[in-house]
């Protein structure tokens, strides 16, 4: 994992520089060696051997049990081998082992690999082994025991706590990346397929008197179908987002209304954009006045009609609360680091906790459409109303 790969390369680097001490101290004092040719033997399996195996310790993969397993025999076996080759006055008088510090190397390998009970069993095998080459235990000898013993295990733990976190953490990327696939799913079922249910049954509504009994099926239908997705959306089952796209009807408004044509090649996402040239396709009606800037303002493609699909939610939300009558404005401002959208409207206003009530219910065209879409670019929406002064919606995108 990536969280133990800097671990990795310590443990590399420090096998390398503690042989080089090792054998630097063995050459400083050779002369007090009873069997210094026993010393040479073991120095040179010990500088051949951690050369040979710089690759083993360079990630958990490659450092497996058996590299393991004789990487900590080499280390018990040198210190073993320390009373046989020097001299017992050093030895009493607290001199190093032959592999002296290397060991804590193997020790820390296994605390790496294996965490902090791997490391327990590591520490103690070479704790009795510096026990057996002391004769009897000494504070120093303890003091070098419990030292490495405590150390180990503590990288062991903290090493376990480190994957347990980068396991959590991916997990909650997961299920954001879900709840953001989810959400996205959510705009365009609103954008595309609620609307049109809805269209149906309001306007099959508007004629059940005279449309006998086929008019009232209709009515019936599009109205459980409505309700249905509404409670679907609003449990959260995520679903591919391009699929829920290639599902709308040809009629769609808002999201569907903003994507290029499916017979059309796909166009590149980062390609820039007039978001006039946008705009202005939702302000087809008399009723809806575009003001915007004399030059181009410019936005990636997937950003620009993102924003326009957010604007035709507006609308969409002032055609169906305020009204067919209701007149729309839509202001288009170019600032240095952002690009602001303010929708505005003449209808009644939005009652207080109605936002929320209609989140709830599974009416997500403020929450998803808008709101959602926004966030996913970065920017914000805000959302200002005064009951009996009409609506204000203020979508702002960062040019970054």
């Amino acid at each position: 994992m990536s969280v133990e790969q800097p671990l990795w390369q310590a443990l590399t680097a420090y096998r390398v520089l503690t042989m080089l001490y090792a054998v630097g101290l063995f050459a400083a004092a050779y002369q007090h060696f009873v069997r210094p040719g026993l010393a040479v033997g073991y120095y040179v399996v010990l500088a051949v051997w951690t050369l040979a195996t710089v690759r083993k310790v360079a990630d958990a993969r490659s450092c497996t049990r058996a590299f393991l397993g004789v990487d900590l025999t080499i280390a018990v076996v040198g210190i073993l081998l320390t009373p046989l080759a020097d001299s017992a006055a050093r030895i009493h008088a607290g001199g190093p082992t032959l592999p002296s510090i290397w060991t804590a190397g193997s020790v820390l390998a296994f605390a790496v690999k294996g965490g902090w009970r791997w490391a327990a069993v590591a520490s103690t095998l070479v704790a009795a082994a510096n026990l057996v080459e002391r004769g009897a235990p000494t504070r120093d000898t303890l003091h070098n025991v419990v030292l490495v013993w405590v150390a180990a295990i503590a990288i062991g733990y903290v090493v376990e706590v480190a994957r347990a976190s980068e396991r959590t953490l991916a997990r909650a990327l997961e299920i954001e990346a879900a709840t953001r696939e989810r959400e996205r799913l959510a705009r365009d079922i609103h954008d595309g397929v609620l609307q049109v249910l809805a269209m149906i049954r309001r306007r099959a509504a508007d004629g059940v008197t005279g449309g006998g009994a086929d008019t009232v099926e209709l009515v019936r239908l599009a109205g459980e179908q409505e309700s249905a997705l509404r409670a679907l959306i609003s449990r959260g089952l995520p679903g591919p987002r391009d699929a829920a796209a290639r599902a709308l009807p040809a009629g769609s408004r808002g999201a569907a209304d903003a994507n290029a044509d499916h017979g059309e090649e796909e166009e590149d996402p980062d390609t820039p954009v007039d978001v006039r040239a946008l705009l202005a396709g939702h302000a087809t009606s008399s009723r809806i006045a575009l003001a915007e800037p004399g030059t181009p303002v410019e936005l990636p493609a997937g950003v620009a009609r993102e924003l326009a699909a957010a604007v035709g939610a507006a609308l969409d939300n002032v055609r169906a609360h305020a009204g067919e009558e209701a007149r729309a404005w839509i202001l288009l401002e170019d600032e240095p680091d952002q690009v602001v959208v303010t929708v505005r409207d003449d209808g009644p206003g939005i009652p207080a906790g109605r936002l929320d009530a209609a989140e709830r219910e599974g009416r997500l065209g403020v929450a998803q459409s808008i709101r959602g879409r926004l966030r996913d670019l970065g920017g914000t929406a805000e959302l200002f109303s005064v009951p009996g002064q009409g609506a204000e919606v203020e979508l702002r995108v960062p040019k970054a």
